[in-house]
């Protein structure tokens, strides 16, 4: 193929030298990219240009290695949108010129071959390319090391991107690809040269997720290929063979059992490894090892020898980046690239089953931030048994005042910090010692002492809360700890500004209203950082206060917390244009401000409404045609404005419909509800139950658009897309129901065959779905029951075991009108499922509802006179005997 592709196709020299000379440019720092990048994109519009690029990659002899090597890597770029749409000939001849390549004396030629030839594979399968096979076992077999490297780095390199690939069959081979190379890459794990051992190792390694036969039946030489390359003088090879110790571990731990101790001795010895990198990766195996739920026994008899490795490995190295953040920085402007992007969490009704991890106070994943998870996970498993050997060894290190140790003391912080949650039981009688002990270094004259000691003592929040009742001097801490963080928020570095805003509102979440005494302070606090803080660090305090508003709720609506807390927000509330991003935290902070307020936010809520319409029409223009809009289109500044329109609606109730009523949201709604952006859709669901709460008066002009859309989210495919969604839309649907009545009829067979299954088959569905599903079919069942009760039986058991799992409240009393309409509807549709009833009526703790009690003794005593008391009483005696108790109150 190779001669034969050569002979059709050769370049032309005026294209050669132009392409060359843009090449040139490009690789040359003070070019102009952009320029640069456009006369490429129309070279590409050339047939044969991609020829060109692999001619100066495979041939262009007297030109610069950076140069072949851009040619190689933009042909990569264009393969990829253009190499099946590509002229048969012109595919042969860059395969042609590629292989050659991988034997090429520069390295930086071999490898970049192996890149593009990766990407074709990709593209057109190994099947597309049988002489590619060939080639690669014909130099793997060669003596020539360049040969043997180039290939290696092909094959790592479609190992990497698919791996799946090289487990097919190929039609004219004997076997699948994999078993030829597998027992070649085992064999080379005993090659004298660094590099193919680890790039043999580590295509090996690509397989051990999938686990392919042919790695399986080599499972014992690959092992003891590893245990070899333990011993291996290049921190490379160390490094990935404890990532495969790693991956084993993670996937098939059996392989690893009768090796274990073997395996642990080694990963200790790697975790203290002179190479940060290969300490990382076996320090990855604690967490690792104990997510695989393998016996803790095996690891305990290492913990003495594991804790101290884990603690020294948590102090800052010398080049690590953060000891940069020691000095007063709070006057110096943020970068653009300091500035992290954010997501906004689009508002979701019912049960949050995530939780919030914890604040990252490490943002590059190193050796320090790895070993402090590792003794997190590890004290979640052993619990205070890791307490006699880790507590002595944080003392000595806290007890030592030499200033040039401060990065000890600094990781000893950090250890209390990781063990917190795990080992509670053994901490908790110290807790008042801990916490006095730490109260100083908030004032350490190291910055990272500071910060860290702001995020230890967020780890201990919740007891430091349970302390005001359940401590002799609870109150009089949790007043230090409170004020100490107030004043750290203040300080003159950004990173303790960050790490005291953070750690100040995990405190808000767990104390909510022991708060409302220290509200004044808290926010004089708060406003003043508000007004002091970069970028950056601003949309941290917006964050605090918002959480503070959630804490706290009415408390803010005094006169004197308004006059601390509004007018800065709203002065920067004027300053941003409607196109600036900083607009979304603050957005975010109204939404709860508004919610806690409720109508005390009426002097602000008109600017405010008026602003979201306006945001969310201009978005909805711009993301047709952003020049007509004036801005470009960015989904966020949508979700955001729809869910602060939330929170007002949440907090004024019915004070937001005269403005609702002015306003063009309806019409914005229903497009927002079928926008393509899944978090759109979610907000905009949200909001429709809200207003259907307050308002629903004015969704009527839309209401059957509103009902149809919804209803749709509850299909099958669309619930697997995005269950956020379908929860939402589930949740508006029960709403629109209890206020509109029998106006929804026309969708109520087609939610109740959507929900249906989602009730009979719950496994792995969003808990939230679950509950909303469950109340959402007990209000169609009352304000319709004509339309559901005929269909009871085929849903009564799912229903009734879902409605036993819903806690107290108005929405479960909904539930239960329908479950006692759709009975007196069609009694004998419940017959069947008379013992799940039973249960789920069981399940309430108390009924507030008066009249939904007697509907309750109605139902029960109907079908004790249909039962006849025999079978009644049978019943009664066949349900387990504290749901029979609990039947026993309504007098049945």
């Amino acid at each position: 193929m190779s001669a034969s592709a050569a002979l059709i196709w050769q370049p032309q020299e005026e294209g050669l030298r132009e392409i060359c000379g843009l090449l040139e440019r490009q690789i040359s720092p003070n070019s102009d990219q952009h320029v640069i990048w456009q006369q490429l994109q129309q070279y590409s519009q050339v047939a044969d240009f991609n020829n060109y690029l692999a001619f100066i990659l495979a041939r262009a002899e007297g030109k610069s290695a950076e140069v072949r090597q851009a040619a190689g890597l933009c042909l990569k770029n264009n393969l990829k949108g253009t190499f099946r749409s590509m002229a048969s000939p012109h595919q042969q001849y860059i395969k042609s010129q590629l292989l050659p390549c991988l034997g090429a004396a520069n390295k930086t030629i071999r490898s970049t071959a192996g890149t593009v030839i990766s990407v074709i594979v990709q593209l057109g399968r190994v099947l597309g390319w049988p002489e590619l096979l060939q080639a690669l076992v014909h130099y793997l077999d060669s003596n020539d090391l360049n040969h043997m490297e180039g290939a290696m780095d092909a094959i790592y390199k479609i190992c990497e991107d698919i791996p799946e690939e090289l487990d097919l069959d190929v039609p004219g081979l004997a076997e699948r690809p994999i078993n030829i190379f597998i027992p070649r890459l085992l064999q080379f794990f005993q090659s004298p040269h660094s590099t193919i051992r680890r790039l043999s190792l580590g295509s090996i390694n690509q397989f051990i997720v999938i686990m392919p036969t042919a790695l399986l039946l080599s499972m014992d030489q690959y092992l003891q290929g590893l245990f070899i390359l333990t011993r291996d003088v290049s921190a490379d090879v160390r490094k990935l063979v404890c990532s495969a110790f790693v991956q084993l571990i993670e996937v098939r731990p059996a392989f690893l059992e009768p090796h274990l101790r073997n395996v642990i001795e080694y990963m200790l010895q790697a975790n203290k490894d002179s190479d940060d990198e290969v300490a990382l990766e076996a320090c990855e195996f604690w967490s690792a090892y104990s997510d695989a739920n393998l016996p803790p026994e095996g690891l305990r008899e290492f913990l003495p020898r594991l804790i101290p490795v884990l603690l020294s490995n948590m102090v800052y190295s010398d080049d690590d980046e953060s000891l940069g953040d020691a000095e007063d920085d709070e006057s110096i402007p943020d970068r653009d690239q300091d500035l992290k992007p954010r997501f906004h969490s689009s508002r979701l009704h019912g049960s949050d089953n995530g939780e919030d991890a914890d604040d990252d106070i490490v943002n590059v994943w190193n050796l320090r931030k790895c070993s402090a998870a590792g003794l997190d996970v590890l004290s979640n498993v052993f619990g205070d048994e890791l307490l006699p050997t880790l507590m002595p060894l944080i003392q000595q290190r806290l007890s030592n005042s030499n200033q040039l140790e401060w990065k000890e003391r600094e990781a000893s912080v950090l250890a209390i910090g990781a063990i917190a949650e795990g080992c509670f039981n053994g901490l908790y009688p110290l807790l008042p010692e801990i916490v006095t002990y730490l109260l100083p270094l908030l004032d350490d004259k190291f910055p990272l002492i500071r910060s860290i000691t702001c995020w230890t003592l967020s780890r201990f929040s919740k007891f430091i809360v349970q302390g005001i009742t359940q401590q002799q001097k609870g109150r009089e801490q949790f007043d230090e700890v409170l004020m100490g963080l107030l004043r750290r928020i203040l300080d003159s570095n950004k990173r303790v500004q960050e790490a005291a805003c953070s750690a100040f509102a995990t405190l808000e979440e767990e104390a909510s209203e022991e708060l409302a005494p220290r509200l004044e302070i808290i926010l004089q606090h708060l406003l003043c950082a508000f007004g002091k803080y970069q970028r950056r660090n601003q949309r941290i305090v917006y964050d605090a206060i918002g959480t503070l508003a959630d804490a706290v709720g009415g408390e803010l609506n005094q006169q004197k917390h308004l006059d601390i807390l509004m007018p800065p927000l709203i002065s920067k509330w004027q300053q941003l244009s409607n196109s600036d991003k900083d607009l979304f935290p603050l957005l975010e902070c109204f939404t709860s401000i508004a919610q806690a307020l409720g109508p005390g936010f009426s002097p602000f809520t008109e600017p405010v409404f008026q602003r979201c319409i306006s945001i969310i029409q201009n978005q909805l223009v711009a993301k047709v045609d952003h020049v007509a809009a004036g801005v470009h289109y960015d989904k966020e500044f949508i979700v955001c404005s729809l869910d602060l329109l939330s929170g007002i609606s949440e907090g004024l109730g019915s004070g937001i419909e005269s403005l609702v009523a002015k306003s063009n949201l309806r019409d914005l709604l229903v497009q927002c509800c079928m926008d393509d952006a899944t978090d759109i859709r979610q907000s905009a669901l949200a909001l429709v139950g809200d207003l259907a709460r307050v308002c629903p008066i004015h969704l009527h002009a839309r209401l059957l658009d509103f009902l149809n859309i919804a209803t749709e989210q509850l299909s099958v495919i669309r619930v697997k897309e995005a269950v956020s969604v379908a929860n939402n839309a589930c949740w508006a649907l029960g709403e629109l129901a209890v206020k509109v009545r029998h106006e929804i009829s026309p969708v109520v067979m087609k939610v109740i065959s959507y929900l249906v299954p989602i009730l009979q088959n719950p496994e792995g569905l969003n808990k939230s779905l679950i509950e909303n599903s469950t109340i959402t079919l007990g209000r169609f069942g009352w304000v319709c029951p004509e339309l559901v009760a005929p269909h009871m039986e085929h849903f009564m058991q799912s229903w009734c075991a879902a409605l036993c799992m819903i806690r107290d409240d108005f929405e479960k009393e909904d539930a239960f009108r329908g479950l006692c309409a759709m009975v007196r509807t069609n009694p004998p549709g419940g017959v069947s499922s008379l013992a799940y009833m039973c249960r789920a009526i069981a399940s309430w703790h108390e009924i507030r509802s008066k009249d939904l009690v007697n509907e309750i003794i109605q139902v029960l005593n109907g079908y004790k006179q249909m039962l006849g008391s025999g079978s009644w009483e049978q019943l009664l005696a066949e349900l387990e005997p504290p749901v029979a108790q609990q039947l026993s109150r309504y007098h049945v």
